[in-house]
């Protein structure tokens, strides 16, 4: 049998491949839940050997299972942690080799399902209704419905959802976009991925859900209330994103680039769903500071999306390419400088995250050993940012003009497939080898790619253009005497992230500042009452660091509005050196407003048990 390359799925997709998966699911508010079923078209990769077809399943009621349309033998096996309870399904006799079995299974989600979040209308903008997002990154798909719950497989999807409400897909909807349908009354949504994707980027979203057009091929979808600030915050920038990308790249494949706004609890920044990213509100700050996440998310159309890791351990091939291509296009439509700068704030999260594990950690590696390990506890800014500096390392060691004609080649070789680390060493070795003049085959043989992809800590840290944050270091520094009087003129000329720069960097002084002179800089330089989460948070760490008494209990309210792990997990850990008790009362009376994901790390943090 042939063997399988990503331990965290039980599946024998080695055997069996998906082709195709079709869901017809029911979104039921009442009962929450999503029930229905799913039907796998399965490829066999062996001449009659496995007369069993394994999928990953986790948490979800199996009702009916049939092969072929006839009704089959099959058992769910025990449930270890992380990774779920695998569902096996016979196949006497097996297939031959090439030959497609279809089997379709009944089956509906429990309340112990980890990758859907129900809000009630309480929780939601207007108050109006409930609203339902999923989120299956990065194995929880299989708690929605059994399947090959692996990176390293890709099938393409038909979705027939029926919901009361408005629902998004991650794939190109089918007819005329109509909803205007009376909000309340069933009705079916039909959604089309022709472009095989892997099982993390299933996703479905239904509630009061409006759009607006944004760009040529773009639309955002939000709340009502929500979407003429929407509209207003992406409109500028969205299209002049994808276009500097497919400069970069090649033309953009997916047809259409559109976001979907969710609701606070959503745990991350931006989610890149294939069609539509979810992203999270924190961005619509009223003043297009925050849109570089798009940057972000809309690589993923080409990296992770179009060409993806094969596994977990392999993460860095789909966030350090993301962030080296989101820099590159930042700098492309704001100035090489911007390139810079944002290296420099992500240089200085890594040092945060390798300094948080350990500098000797198995999980600062670039390539994490992922036995018996759920994805979850890896996750950290050290795929990103140092798989990023890998990627900019080779770019230095070719040059950026040479490099620039590998990146197409290397996202052409291997669209909608997946890839290790080792495959993708050897793709860069060998266009270089081919192509390269004498003195860049010299310097490529040079590379430890040992070194690069196992060594735990920081990697060398290369010379970055500091003009920008120079500018931020240069305030911060004032900041450390007392007597400084500060004016709001000192930051009119900074961008948002000058400012966060300038923020942070005050934060981690040796020395913090007093209370007063915290409540000073707030209130001089607008932050602590700022429209921009990212400040306002910000903000906060630096009056949490300076044991200002009087932010604590803004903190703790603070803390029910904002879902992202990126500002929960840092606001937690400081509220919880400086008031125990309060960090975790905030946590028990929020705790049911943010999404497994972020619980779990949160609970982790604060270092109490579910």
């Amino acid at each position: 049998m042939t063997a399988t390359r990503d331990p965290c799925s039980l599946s024998n997709y080695g055997a069996w491949r998906t082709k195709h998966t079709s869901v017809d699911f029911k979104i039921d508010f009442d009962v929450k839940q999503i029930h229905g079923s799913v039907v796998l078209q399965l490829e066999s990769q062996t001449d009659k050997e496995s007369e069993e077809v394994i999928l990953d399943s986790n948490s979800v009621k199996i009702s009916d299972v049939r092969v072929n349309d006839v009704e089959a033998k099959w058992e769910i096996k025990d449930h270890s942690d992380p990774f779920g309870a695998p569902l096996h399904v016979a196949v006497p006799g097996g297939v031959s080799k090439e030959e497609v079995i279809h089997i379709k299974i009944h089956v509906q989600t429990t309340d112990k399902c980890p990758a859907l979040q129900w809000l009630s209308p309480a929780q939601t903008s207007n108050g109006k209704h409930p609203y339902i997002f999923s989120q299956a990154y990065p194995i929880n798909a299989r708690s929605i419905f059994p399947c090959q719950d692996s990176p390293d497989v890709k099938s393409t999807f038909s979705f027939r959802l029926t919901s009361k409400l408005p629902v998004v897909a991650s794939g190109l909807y089918v007819g005329d976009r109509d909803h205007t349908a009376t909000l309340g009354t069933e009705k079916v949504y039909e959604f089309e991925q022709k472009i095989p994707i892997p099982s993390y980027l299933f996703a479905v979203a239904s509630g009061d859900i409006a759009t607006a057009r944004i760009g040529p091929r773009s639309i955002v979808a939000t709340g009502p209330n929500e979407l003429a600030a929407c509209k207003w915050e992406l409109e500028n920038d969205i299209e002049k994103f994808l276009q500097a990308a497919e400069k970069l790249v090649f033309p953009y494949r997916w047809g259409e680039y559109n976001v979907l706004i969710l609701p606070p609890s959503f745990p991350f920044g931006g989610m890149e769903i294939p069609i539509y990213t979810f992203a999270t509100p924190a961005i619509i700050s009223g003043d297009r500071q925050n849109v570089d996440l798009f940057a972000h998310e809309l690589s993923h159309g080409w990296s992770g999306n179009l060409v993806t890791n094969c596994s977990w351990e392999h993460f860095w091939l789909n966030e350090g390419w993301t962030i080296y291509l989101q820099r590159r296009i930042v700098g492309a439509v704001n100035g090489d400088a911007e390139f810079h700068f944002s290296a420099i704030l992500g240089w200085k999260r890594l040092e945060d995250d390798v300094e948080q594990f350990g500098k000797d950690h198995e999980y600062t590696k670039l390539v994490v050993n992922h036995d018996n390990v759920d994805p979850d506890e890896v996750f950290s800014t050290v795929a990103y940012e140092k798989g990023f500096h890998l990627l900019y390392y080779l770019e230095k060691v070719v040059g950026r003009e040479n490099f620039d004609k590998f990146i197409p080649h290397y996202f052409d070789k291997w669209a909608g497939k997946s890839l290790d680390s080792f495959e993708f060493r050897d793709t860069f070795m060998d266009f270089f080898n081919e192509t390269g003049d004498a003195e860049i085959k010299k310097n490529i043989a040079t590379i430890d790619w040992n070194d690069k992809l196992y060594t735990p800590g920081l990697p060398p840290k290369p010379e970055f253009d500091t003009t920008l944050a120079d500018q931020c270091f240069e305030l911060a520094n004032k900041w450390k005497d007392p007597s400084f009087e500060p004016s709001e003129k000192d930051v009119e000329e900074f961008t948002a992230n000058q400012k966060l720069t300038f923020l942070e960097t005050v934060q981690q002084a040796e020395k913090p500042l007093s209370p007063e002179r915290a409540q000073l800089l707030g209130k001089v330089y607008n932050v602590a009452t700022s429209t921009s989460v990212e400040l306002k948070t910000s903000y906060l760490l630096v009056a949490l660091k300076a044991n200002d008494t009087s932010c604590f209990s803004d903190v703790a309210e603070w803390l029910g509005h904002v879902g992202r792990v990126k500002y929960v997990r840092p606001l937690l850990r400081a509220l919880n050196k400086v008031d125990r008790q309060l960090a975790l009362d905030a946590f028990q009376r929020h705790k049911d407003f943010y999404h497994p994901f972020c619980r779990g790390l949160a609970e982790k943090d604060l270092g109490i048990t579910a």
